[in-house]
């Protein structure tokens, strides 16, 4: 049995990353051998990001990119906003957004195939987990190819909005982003809302109109009236320009002889299903004390 010293954990330890009783015990059963240990270490740690892949992950980061033609949001997630903070995991996801942008990668499937640091995104994700002992996702990917004027807004890494604007230039085409992450607007114009989602709406109002006992006449235009308000508060032309609230964006673009031709609006960890579990039923859970 080879003599496992504190220079060959320590050695171990700066090449994985590893806590130092996992270095020590992979360089024991490897009988010393640095490199038979790094392979273990990496079997043993694939295999714990496996079980780990399961569990919800809501937190992580929102990270846009755009050169002159293309922009894209990119959405990695953790399961702590702790980790978010993480040097490794905040390298791990803009390599992996700047992977996406210069290798006009669309897809997150396509984003995972990738090579970096000798080795793929989805196996340096896996590194990670094993590393770091939370779940990671590289969750969604969306690509905005553009023949006007690309701008993008990325908010605390938790809103990030991409745009393509005709017209105008980076600097509304940046401001009307932010709009759309402030403001979230539904569709660009009333041409594009749902009928479904606008149907919907009139049938609440009419109700709510025909309670005030008021001629029919009155109450359709009760109706219509509320519907303009509605769709002034949904469409992004219609909103309120959140830099100046006395002026529409509509107006705004009409303004500059621009028009927004496509939007992406991302909120993180949306749709994500958590399950909530109590703090005593989980410290139970953990001892071993569940009935």
């Amino acid at each position: 049995m080879a003599n496992i010293t504190a220079a060959m954990v320590k050695e171990l330890r700066e090449r994985t990353g590893s806590a130092m009783m996992d270095c020590k015990k992979a360089l024991t059963e490897t009988n010393g051998d640095m490199e038979a240990a790094i392979d273990l270490m990496r079997k043993n740690g694939l295999a714990k990001a496996d079980k780990k892949s399961d569990r919800a992950a809501a937190e992580g980061l929102l990270l846009v990119r755009q050169n002159g033609t293309k922009a894209l949001i990119l959405e990695v997630n953790c399961e702590t906003d702790f980790v978010t903070k993480n040097e490794d995991f905040l390298k791990f996801a803009n390599d992996a957004a700047d992977i996406a942008l210069n290798n006009d990668v669309n897809t997150v499937e396509e984003l995972a195939a990738q090579p970096l640091n000798g080795s793929t995104v989805d196996e340096v994700r896996k590194g990670l987990i094993a590393k770091i002992g939370e779940n990671m996702n590289v969750r969604r990917l969306t690509v905005l190819n553009a023949t006007g004027t690309i701008g993008g807004y990325v908010h605390g890494g938790r809103i990030a909005a991409i745009v393509e604007v005709q017209g105008g230039d980076e600097e509304l085409a940046k401001d009307v982003a932010m709009h759309i992450a402030a403001a979230n607007p539904v569709c660009i114009d009333a041409s594009e809302v749902p009928a479904e989602l606008l149907e919907k709406e009139r049938e609440i109002y009419s109700a709510q109109a025909a309670e005030s006992g008021k001629p029919a006449d009155i109450v359709e235009k009760m109706v219509e009236g509320r519907i303009r308000k509605y769709l002034e508060e949904v469409t992004l032309e219609g909103q309120a320009f959140i830099k100046d609230p006395d002026m529409s964006v509509g107006k705004l673009l009409k303004s500059k002889s621009a028009k927004v031709t496509a939007f992406v609006r991302f909120e993180l960890g949306e749709g994500v299903e958590i399950e909530t579990i109590d703090f005593a039923t989980e410290v139970m859970a953990q001892a071993g004390l569940n009935k």
